[in-house]
């Protein structure tokens, strides 16, 4: 008995053809990797006025009317970069800002400025704060908290770092004469807005901040986030009050977040920040920190080739400059904030 024949033979063979191998499929249930990534040519592009866990407020179509606030998410090939507040950035999905729906960034723009911060000086690793702003906004009290030379020269050089325009604000001006504290500015071409408790100059602040992107900054208990409510009603801005025992302000605002100031001129926007208490530059190289002390910067270019500017350096122009009176009763001062944060660097060095 035969138990094939020729015909049955074929058909076994076409049974077991390759292309009727049947492959499993992956558990995850996720298609091949690819290296191969969408342009995103249908992408609009918007600026990120808030981060919130995860979410990003996005401003779309600014001063149009077709101008939204809508909800976005980061693309995970986003997930290992930043988006901060002031980055121009590229969307697409649901971009028409009804509720609940999901846009999702894929791109970053080029920043043109950028704000940092590390959590002292000795680390490296930054904290960057805003991006795209050209303005800062330093916001001291003249007293309750006591105002601090060193935190403002500390704020004065990251704004130079950064390439953004500094501006000083003096807020509680009935409470003391800030007039000592200001000495120590003397020397820099620093615009100073004074303010008091009960009279906020807000049309010259307004005036200050029409056509810029600015940011504010200042230790806690400042009046920053009062100065704010009374630029934008509706922000909203928690106020704190500062410790009567230690004389430090409680952190209100927990968030970085754009809102729009306008006049009869144009708008502007305020990036308000928290409050913070120090402001680490380990991020700034030493050689940028000069800049910041424009009155001493012109002096330094006397000084011999390689100079430190640190107390033990020799034929230092600014201190032969500091000895012969050249800068006035505040120059020792100025000096010694510019040595004190030279000399930071040179020891974690």
């Amino acid at each position: 008995m035969t138990w094939w024949s020729t015909d049955d033979d074929e058909d076994d063979e076409s049974e077991f053809d390759e292309s009727a191998v049947r492959v499993r499929p992956s558990r995850r249930g996720s298609r091949p990797r690819t290296k191969t990534r969408p342009d995103h040519a249908d992408a609009i592009t918007g600026v990120v006025l808030g981060v919130d866990r995860g979410r990003y407020a996005v401003l779309l179509d600014e001063g149009t009317p077709d101008e939204r606030a809508i909800t976005a998410a980061r693309a995970s090939e986003l997930r290992r970069k930043s988006v901060v507040t002031g980055d121009h950035v590229d969307l697409v999905g649901d971009t028409s800002g009804d509720p609940g729906s999901l846009a999702r960034i894929v791109r970053i723009g080029e920043r043109s400025t950028l704000l940092r911060r590390s959590a002292d000086d000795t680390d490296e690793v930054e904290r960057i704060i805003v991006a795209n702003a050209d303005q800062m906004l330093i916001v001291v009290a003249a007293a309750n908290p006591e105002p601090r030379i060193r935190l403002v020269d500390r704020y004065l050089v990251a704004a130079f770092d950064a390439g953004i325009r500094p501006i000083l604000c003096l807020t509680k001006t009935d409470l003391a004469d800030p007039s000592e504290f200001l000495e120590n500015f003397a020397g820099l071409e620093l615009p100073v807005i004074r303010s008091s408790t009960d009279r906020m100059p807000l049309e010259e602040i307004t005036a200050a901040l029409i056509g810029h992107r600015t940011v504010f900054v200042g230790h806690s208990g400042v009046g920053k986030s009062t100065l704010v409510n009374a630029l934008v009603p509706s922000a909203h801005r928690a106020i704190g009050r500062v410790n009567e025992v230690t004389g430090r302000g409680r952190h209100t605002s927990s968030s970085t977040i754009s809102l729009r100031v306008e006049d009869a001129t144009g708008t502007g926007w305020v990036i308000d920040t928290p409050g913070v208490r120090s402001f680490g530059l380990g991020h700034v190289k030493p050689e940028n920190i000069l800049g910041a002390f424009t009155d001493l910067a012109r002096i330094a270019e006397r000084c011999p080739r390689g100079c430190t500017h640190l107390p033990d350096a020799p034929d230092c122009a600014m201190m032969e400059a500091v000895e012969a009176g050249e800068l006035g009763e505040t120059g020792r001062a100025r000096l010694d904030s510019l040595q004190r944060l030279l000399s930071t660097f040179a020891a974690a060095a």
